[in-house]
């Protein structure tokens, strides 16, 4: 199984040479348009959801390989709520090695709410895996192992519609470069959320955004 995994895990270093070589600053700008899809569609995220989370990440442009043995990778930014409202974005990496990805080859927006304060420590580590230490479900779709109780929810798009994976195993990872590129030192994402991180300019109208759907 591990063989497999490590297997699984180099073909998407194949597959997704673009994905490790994204800027920053354009991730941020696509970050931003990707809220805006998802919040701006009735049948999208709904204000309270978000209202109600704890944490929000945000992946633009998760990439999914074969549609029988899915590997998909994607790198965004996670947020949390502080005393003053929403925290500086944390670097994320977002990873997934799973059977049955519902569609192949294309990409898929993502918005990953955390509904759970106490989840929030795990959250922010190095790696926290679905099905090992959270349950998930998608809240605009099915999978194959929806949980109606689950305390994170993924939301995404592709093309307009609902796409999606399997989510047990999909692993969500701090993203050291690009902590540094937005920092310009190493920082972890607990660090970064919450230690009262100065939001870097590049990275306010992405908070801005996500300010302005949860106070109207």
């Amino acid at each position: 199984m591990r063989v497999t995994h490590v297997a699984l895990l180099l073909a998407a270093a194949g597959i997704f040479p673009a994905a490790a070589a994204d800027n920053v600053a354009g991730r941020l700008a696509r970050a931003v348009s990707v809220l805006n899809a998802l919040t701006g569609d009735k049948n999208g995220i709904r204000p309270e959801k978000i209202a109600s989370a704890d944490c929000v990440a945000v992946i633009p442009g998760f990439k999914k390989g074969a549609a029988v043995i899915g590997v998909g990778y994607g790198r965004g930014f996670i947020f949390c709520r502080t005393a003053n409202g929403w925290s500086a974005p944390g670097a994320v990496t977002l990873e997934s090695s799973s059977l049955g990805v519902q569609v192949g080859g294309e990409q898929i927006d993502i918005v990953i709410l955390s509904l759970d304060k106490e989840r929030r420590e795990k959250l922010l580590s190095e790696r926290f895996t679905v099905g090992s230490d959270a349950s998930a479900a998608w809240g605009n779709g099915k999978s194959a192992h929806d949980d109606p109780n689950a305390k994170i929810l993924f939301f995404g798009r592709t093309s307009g519609i609902f796409a999606g994976f399997g989510l047990d195993g999909a692993t969500l990872t701090i993203d050291e470069s690009s902590n540094k590129a937005l920092y310009g030192k190493r920082i972890t994402n607990r660090e970064v959320v919450q230690g009262g991180t100065d939001t870097p300019p590049a990275a306010k109208p992405l908070v801005a955004k996500l300010s302005s759907v949860t106070n109207p």
